[in-house]
C-alpha cells in the first residue's frame, strides 16, 4: 500500500519593507499560510477525497455529495474534450447558480481551458461584447436564454452552444411544480436549432477522451470575471488558479469558526467574484456546504436562511436593508448563523447598527462583519476580525496581503490617519486585462519592495493598528467649487435619519462649481414623500454637512436602481440628472 502524497504547497514570505502592525493586534489569525500549487479542480478533488459522502451543495431540494460531484465534474472534462476543448480555450458560462454551471466551471479547469463568466440576463449586445472579448468558442447556458445566444451566434467566434434546463436537476415533485410555474414559460426550442443539449453533451464524454487530464499550473489563467458596469470601459480580469485558492484559504484562515459541513447561502451570482470565490470556491475547496440560489428576492434569501439554517450568508448593504423590513422574519430564529459578511458596496455606520440589533434579537451571538476588496483580487481582501471591530473601519487585510496608503497615483506612502488611495498586494491579485497591455500597466505596479501593487482607484486610511477606513472611490469624488465632497460621507449622514430608508448622493454639472450636490433618498414605508418631508431632512442635512457640500436638491424614490450585483447605480442617476439638465 502506498502513502497517500500530499498536495504540494506555497507559501509568500513577508517583505521587510512592508508595514505589518495589524500582525500583532489579531493573535488568533494566522500571519502566513501554505496555498495549494494545483488548479481549482485540484483543491475540490482533494476535498472530495475527504469527504466523499458530505453534501456539496443542495439545490432546490436536491442534495449532491461530493463524491457525486467529482463524477459529475470528470465525466463534463471528457465530454469538453470530446468537442475539441483545448488547453487556453475560453469558454462562457452564461448560467444563474445551478448545479450544471458548477459540473461546467470545474470541468474547463480541469481541461485547462478557461471559464468566461457572463450574467445570463444581460443584454444580447452585452452578451455579444463578452463572447467576442474572451473569443469565445463554446458557451452553456439555459434554455430560457437560448433566444438571445442564436440573435447574437452570427456575430461571435462559438463553435458550440450547450442548453441546460433547469428541469433537469430537479426531483420528481418539485420538477411537476416548477414546470407549471416558471417551465411554462420558457419558449420551446426549434428541433433543428444548432445546439447540443445538456443530455446529448454528457453522452459525447461516454464514447470517452483517453487524453481529456491536463496539467496546469497554479500561475495559468482560470477565470475571466468582467469589472461592473458602474464604471466606464468593459474591462475582462484575468484570474489564476492561484488567485482562487489563496482566496480559498484565507477566508477558511479568517474564519475560524468554520467546519466543513456548514452550510453558506450561495445567493450571490457566479459571475460575480464573491459569488463564485466565496460562496462556492471557498466552501468546495473546505467541505463546505452550498445552498444554491438561482434567483432570489429578499424574501426568499429570508426563507432559505431558516429552511436551511445556514451559517454563513453574504450580501450587498442593500440587500440587509430588505431584511430589515421584511415582516416575514420578525420571528425568525438565527442561531444558527457563525458569519454575516457584507461586501460589494458601503455598508453605512447606521445600518450596521441596525443589522446588528436585528441580529441579536434574533439569538444570533454575532455581528455583521464588513469586509473589503476588488474584482482585481477576486473578492475580499479585508474583513473585520471576527474577535474585534472598530466604528467605520471595514477590517484588516487577509494573511499574506497586504494594504498601502499612498498619494493618489504614486508610490509616496502617506502617515498613518492621511487619506490617500487604496493599493493592494497578495497571492489573490490577477494576472492581467485580457488584452489591455496598457490598462494593466496602470493598475499593475511594482515597487522597490518587490510586490506588485492595484492601484484600486478607492480613498481610505490606515490607522496605527492596520485596520482600513473606506472613504469613497476617486472616480465618484465630487468636486464643487474647488472642494473635494465624498458621496458616501453624506450617505452616511441622511441613512443616519430616522425617516430616510437609503439614500444615494451625486454630482451635477455645473458651469460655475464644477458640479452640484444632489440627494436622492428612499423615504421609510409610512413617511409622506412631500414638501414638508424635503424641508425636514434639508434642515437636518445643514446641522450635519458643510455649506460647500449641501445637496441644492432632495428627490424622492421609491425605490433606488440598483446594478446586476445589487450596488446602487449612481452612474444611473447621474445619467438622468444630466439628461434633465440639457
Amino acid at each position: 500500500m502506498t502513502k497517500k502524497q500530499t498536495p504540494e504547497t506555497i507559501t509568500f514570505p513577508i517583505p521587510d519593507t512592508v508595514r505589518t502592525p495589524w500582525f500583532s493586534q489579531c493573535g488568533d489569525l494566522p500571519v502566513t499560510i501554505e496555498y495549494c500549487c494545483g488548479t481549482m479542480y485540484d483543491a475540490v478533488r482533494e476535498t472530495a477525497r475527504q469527504y466523499p459522502n458530505n453534501v456539496a451543495f443542495d439545490f432546490m431540494g436536491r442534495s449532491t455529495t461530493y463524491r457525486q460531484m467529482l463524477q459529475h465534474i470528470d465525466a463534463c472534462a471528457r465530454s469538453l474534450r470530446t468537442i475539441g476543448t483545448r488547453a487556453g480555450d475560453r469558454i462562457t458560462i452564461a448560467m444563474p447558480n445551478c448545479p450544471q454551471a458548477i459540473y461546467m466551471l470545474y470541468a474547463i479547469n480541469r481541461v485547462g481551458a478557461v471559464a468566461n463568466m457572463v450574467h445570463p440576463l444581460s443584454a444580447e449586445k452585452e452578451i455579444e461584447e463578452y463572447l467576442n472579448l474572451s473569443h469565445s468558442t463554446t458557451v452553456i447556458t439555459l434554455d430560457q436564454f437560448y433566444g438571445k445566444i442564436e440573435a447574437i451566434r452570427k456575430n461571435t467566434e462559438l463553435r458550440n452552444v450547450i442548453i441546460a434546463r433547469i428541469k433537469d436537476e430537479l426531483t420528481r415533485p418539485i420538477r411537476a411544480g416548477y414546470m407549471v410555474t416558471e417551465g411554462r414559460k420558457i419558449e420551446r426550442i426549434p428541433r433543428d436549432a444548432p445546439i447540443i443539449s445538456w443530455k446529448q453533451f454528457i453522452k459525447l464524454g461516454r464514447s470517452s477522451f483517453p487524453d481529456y487530464k491536463v496539467r496546469r499550473k497554479a500561475d495559468d489563467p482560470a477565470v475571466i470575471l468582467y469589472s461592473g458596469g458602474t464604471t466606464g470601459k468593459t474591462k475582462g480580469i484575468v484570474l489564476t488558479n492561484l488567485n482562487f485558492n489563496a482566496l480559498g484559504e484565507q477566508v477558511k484562515a479568517t474564519n475560524p469558526m468554520f467546519k466543513p459541513g456548514d452550510r453558506m447561502l450561495a445567493a450571490m451570482p457566479l459571475f460575480h467574484g464573491f459569488g463564485l470565490g466565496v460562496c462556492i470556491h471557498t466552501m468546495l475547496a473546505h467541505g463546505g456546504r452550498c445552498v444554491l440560489v438561482p434567483r432570489f428576492t429578499a424574501k426568499s434569501y429570508a426563507k432559505l436562511i431558516t429552511k436551511y439554517r445556514c451559517n454563513f450568508i453574504a450580501g450587498v448593504p442593500t440587500l440587509y436593508e430588505a431584511l430589515l423590513r421584511l415582516k416575514s422574519v420578525e420571528r425568525a430564529d438565527l442561531s444558527c448563523l457563525k458569519g454575516v459578511f457584507s461586501g460589494g458596496d458601503s455598508l453605512s455606520i447606521e445600518l450596521k447598527r441596525k443589522f446588528d440589533r436585528f441580529l441579536y434579537n434574533h439569538n444570533a451571538s454575532i455581528q455583521i462583519r464588513e469586509g473589503y476588496g476588488t474584482t482585481e483580487c477576486v473578492t475580499a481582501s479585508c474583513l473585520t476580525p471576527p474577535s474585534q471591530s472598530r466604528e467605520g473601519s471595514i477590517g484588516i487585510p487577509f494573511p499574506d496581503t497586504y494594504y498601502k496608503i499612498v498619494e493618489p497615483g504614486t508610490e509616496r506612502e502617506l502617515p498613518y490617519g492621511e487619506e490617500g488611495e487604496i493599493l493592494i498586494a497578495g497571492p489573490s491579485v490577477m494576472k492581467e486585462y485580457m488584452d489591455m497591455p496598457e490598462e494593466t500597466a496602470e493598475t499593475l505596479r511594482r515597487h522597490g519592495d518587490g510586490l506588485t501593487w492595484v492601484y484600486t482607484g478607492d480613498l481610505g486610511t490606515m490607522d496605527e493598528d492596520g485596520f482600513i477606513y473606506f472613504k469613497g472611490r476617486i472616480k465618484r469624488m465630487i468636486i464643487s467649487s474647488g472642494y473635494n465632497i465624498y458621496p458616501a460621507q453624506l450617505e452616511n449622514i441622511f441613512d443616519a435619519h430616522e425617516k430616510v430608508h437609503m439614500s444615494c448622493i451625486i454630482g451635477v454639472p455645473d458651469s460655475l462649481r464644477m458640479h452640484r450636490v444632489k440627494a436622492f433618498v428612499m423615504l421609510k414605508e409610512g413617511v409622506p414623500a412631500n414638501e414638508q418631508t424635503k424641508k425636514e431632512l434639508m434642515a437636518y442635512a445643514a446641522k450635519h454637512i458643510a455649506k460647500y457640500a449641501m445637496p441644492y436638491d432632495i428627490e424622492f424614490r421609491s425605490e433606488l436602481p440598483t446594478t446586476l450585483v445589487g450596488k446602487v447605480a449612481y452612474r444611473q442617476l447621474e445619467e438622468e440628472a444630466l439628461g434633465e439638465e440639457e
